[in-house]
């Protein structure tokens, strides 16, 4: 009866943390918007934290709870679980899924040097202070970028204006473009809304990481476990969702931007704020599970790119490569 009174905690703080996460990026959006911040601007930084908020904050209260190989098993899960899971569907969706050339020359090259540098930084299996410093210099490198690049393509590309643009839950960026033409007015209710969201956020996290220490407690598994398969799932769920129904109405660009963005974020910004809190340890599944696969999933996504399609049986293969990871962390195979 306990395992299944903590199962249920699990699941349900998920549901709240991911449904309070989109509430508080919502309400940014809004906030942004009335401070006169460029609706551009808006997305590639309000949205695309937003996205990958979840992760964020369970990792730091992981860390707050001093189970800080909880952190890099986070980052790690979500990412394969991104590409395996969310392109996998995705591709099974559309059938076939294109790939517009500033996505091969500009994000691509972006992804790859992001995890480049996380499994550099992971590679004795601790990060420290310093490596979270770096981490976090290279996703303002990345953002500074994203700015500036993406103002190119919105002058190449006139068809689809920000289209491309990786970072942003992107379906979101035509609404705030109407939103910025007709600036709202700073309410109360806005504000209170945000206050709650994050109160929420904080609480839901709170209790996701309790119920995973409590469940890897009683099966004798290391938490971590847990965190590269079950969380990963859920955390990853809202980037399903927005790349699935991008891919059916043949936005590929989103469903695939949408990756790009979420990856390089959990990857420098995941694991590097909780770095600066305290050092954070890396487990024996993450480092002899979750890095052989992390690298093998992100080259094959940018092979995917390179030949600028995506087939279904691609992403079949995607998914059966994803319940293989999952067997190897669960210890089956």
């Amino acid at each position: 009866m306990t395992i299944l009174f903590w199962i249920i905690i699990f699941i349900a703080s998920i549901a709240v943390l991911i449904k309070s996460a989109d509430i508080f990026t919502d309400n940014s959006e809004k906030v942004g918007l009335a401070l006169k911040i460029p609706s551009f601007i808006v997305g590639v930084t309000i949205v695309s934290v937003g996205t990958s908020l979840p992760e964020l904050a369970t990792s730091i209260i992981a860390v707050l709870k001093n189970n800080t190989e909880i952190v890099a098993a986070n980052a790690i899960g979500s990412n394969i679980a991104n590409i395996f899971l969310v392109v996998g569907f995705s591709a099974i969706v559309a059938r076939r899924m294109s790939v517009k050339r500033s996505l091969i020359n500009l994000d691509l090259p972006l992804l790859a040097c992001a995890t480049a540098l996380i499994i550099f930084i992971i590679w004795d299996k601790q990060i420290v202070f310093w490596e979270g410093v770096i981490a976090l210099l290279g996703y303002l490198v990345y953002a500074v970028y994203t700015v500036s690049s993406g103002k190119e393509r919105v002058n190449i590309d006139h068809k689809h204006k920000m289209a491309d643009l990786p970072a942003t839950r992107l379906d979101r960026l035509s609404v705030l473009k109407k939103i910025w033409n007709h600036p709202i007015k700073l309410e109360l209710k806005i504000i209170v809304s945000m206050a709650f969201s994050a109160i929420l956020i904080c609480l839901s996290a709170n209790y996701t990481i309790e119920s995973i220490i409590q469940i890897a407690g009683i099966l004798g598994i290391g938490a971590s476990v847990i965190v590269m398969s079950a969380m990963a799932i859920g955390t990853s769920l809202p980037e399903l969702a927005v790349s699935i129904n991008a891919a059916r109405k043949r936005r590929y660009e989103i469903a695939l931007g949408n990756v790009f963005g979420s990856n390089i974020f959990n990857a420098l910004v995941v694991i590097s704020v909780p770095a600066m809190i305290a050092p954070l340890k890396v487990d024996e599944t993450t480092f002899l599970v979750g890095i052989p696969f992390l690298i093998g999933a992100t080259l094959l996504y940018v092979f995917s790119g390179i030949s600028r399609k995506i087939y279904n049986w691609e992403g079949a293969m995607y998914l059966l490569i994803y319940i293989l990871f999952l067997m190897k962390v669960l210890g089956i195979a």
